[in-house]
């Protein structure tokens, strides 16, 4: 295959100069980023909502409907990897870091310090703590990689596109995806992919030199985190060298065994009956109100309004300038899944391991606050998981392994993240020069240290919502292109067709 450089070196060049900026300026940029994030979020609130539940409300139908049996590549063609490593690959990549870093923070912060209905502190604030961080990581969230994943590799492995977000336009832009068109949807896509992974890297880079703190007393600053940047940079350079079969494989596996171990030991060590009870009573009062909650916006009350805008909108805008990356790298291991093994593997599978996850580390904190125990909630967002840990048994081996699955986790996005970027600019390539890939691994690496540096955690969730509009566009796009080419091979397949009775 003939390469394409234009869409690497104009991304290249766009992001340089945002980092040069963001190190030349760091006050004025974290200023401008926070002002545009406000307007964003004011003002295309509604439009996050609506967009996002129609995605789910799409993948819904593909679950349902008899469309769900056309594969991701030919009809005969079988999957390259095992089912469980496929589920740790996709789960890795889709969220990583983020649940380890929100796993205690985010419902103690919903019942201890901002309420999403506005009580603090009751077992009512109990309750929904727990039900909003379901909807926030559920299946809207999901939704969101399921469609750009499944444009991917349905029209890459199907109908031999090439890997890229630009090619699967063709059914609503037509020829224009192999001109400046084309490349400019691919830019765009680039650079929401490296503000979502390199926005990662900065949470977990936090989360690490949060524990160190807590631990140790290693100062918790900028300079301790541009430390641990740069050995996991190193890191997770070694594993991208050693391709994806290899490397991602391993390493996947290797975070699901952590994971899993840090889980069963907070259930154990938690109050396991009441996060049993919890789990159940959230899930259903989760589906019951998933409706509301998908198009609340509180357009009379400002101070859930700033709830919903610091929570739910930053969390849609995550997920969608995740989504080129996620959707292109579960595309890449998806070949030869039907599309409704992919649409329940994908929305539902770890949507419920999310929901264990949060009822057990979120309870674990909620419990000990509510009993006078520990005041989780005034601890900083990265060091609350540790806090956890202090009253447990065994607390420094949970601390420590947690330190570890937040390397690996990390290591995971940012190698999985160099094959995207590479494979996205360098037209589809599914083995992209490595010289591409540690070029992308730098650049991350790169965009973490100066959104760090020029405004913390709060100036990674600016450029997050500020990344995700644009692209949300796109998205818009492909979804229409998706749904209108599976409508079309459906009817030349007869799928779904009602047959007529022969009259006797």
């Amino acid at each position: 295959m003939k390469q394409n450089y234009t869409v690497f070196y104009t991304s290249l060049a766009i992001l340089g100069i945002l980092v040069l900026i963001g190190i030349i300026i760091p006050t004025a940029t974290e200023q401008l980023t926070a002002g545009i994030q406000t307007f964003i979020s004011n003002t295309f609130g509604w439009y996050y909502l609506i967009m996002v539940t129609i995605l789910l409300i799409i993948c819904l139908y593909l679950l349902i409907s008899p469309i769900g049996r056309i594969k991701l590549g030919k009809q005969d063609e079988k999957p390259e990897f095992s089912r469980p490593t496929w589920i740790a690959m996709l789960f890795s990549a889709g969220m990583g870091i983020g649940l380890v870093f929100y796993g205690t923070s985010e419902p103690i912060s919903h019942y201890g310090v901002s309420s999403p209905t506005g009580e603090i502190g009751t077992e009512q604030a109990i309750k929904d703590s727990l039900r909003f961080t379901f909807f926030h990581w559920g299946v809207h969230a999901w939704s969101v990689y399921a469609i750009v994943a499944l444009a991917i590799a349905y029209f890459h492995f199907r109908h031999d596109r090439l890997g890229l977000i630009s090619a699967t336009l063709r059914p609503v832009l037509g020829d224009r995806v192999e001109g400046p068109t084309g490349k400019a949807i691919d830019v765009f896509a680039v650079l929401a992919t490296v503000v979502g992974v390199a926005t990662s890297l900065g949470f977990g880079a936090a989360q690490i030199n949060g524990g160190l703190s807590y631990l140790f007393g290693i100062p918790a600053n900028f300079w301790v985190q541009f430390l641990i940047i740069a050995i996991v940079t190193v890191l997770f350079m070694i594993s991208a060298w050693s391709g994806l079969g290899k490397g991602i494989k391993i390493l996947s596996n290797a975070n699901m065994g952590l994971a899993a171990a840090l889980f069963v030991l907070t259930f154990i060590f938690g109050p396991s009956l009441l996060i049993l009870n919890l789990f159940t009573n959230t899930v259903g009062s989760y589906v019951q109100t998933l409706p509301q909650m998908s198009f609340r916006i509180a357009p009379l009350n400002p101070d859930i309004r700033g709830w919903i805008n610091g929570w739910t909108i930053f969390y849609w805008a995550w997920w969608i300038a995740w989504s080129p990356f996620v959707g292109i790298f579960i595309a890449r291991v998806s070949r030869g899944r039907s599309i409704r093994e992919f649409v329940f593997s994908v929305l539902l599978i770890p949507s419920v391991v999310v929901f264990l996850w949060f009822s057990t580390f979120g309870t674990s904190a909620i419990n000990l606050e509510h009993n006078g125990i520990a005041k989780i909630s005034e601890l900083a967002t990265e060091e609350s998981l540790f806090g956890v840990f202090n009253e447990f048994p065994w607390s420094m081996v949970l601390s420590i392994t947690a330190i570890l699955l937040v390397s690996t986790f990390f290591i995971t996005s940012a190698d999985s993240g160099t094959y995207v970027l590479g494979m996205m600019t360098t037209n589809g390539s599914l083995s992209p020069n490595i010289k591409i890939k540690l070029t992308w691994g730098i650049m991350l690496s790169a965009t973490a240290l100066v959104l760090l540096y020029s405004g913390g955690l709060q100036a990674l969730e600016n450029m997050m919502i500020i990344a995700a509009l644009p692209f949300s566009i796109i998205m818009g796009l492909m979804t229409a292109s998706l749904v209108k080419s599976l409508y079309k091979e459906s009817k030349e397949l007869g799928i779904g067709r009602v047959k007529k009775r022969k009259k006797s």
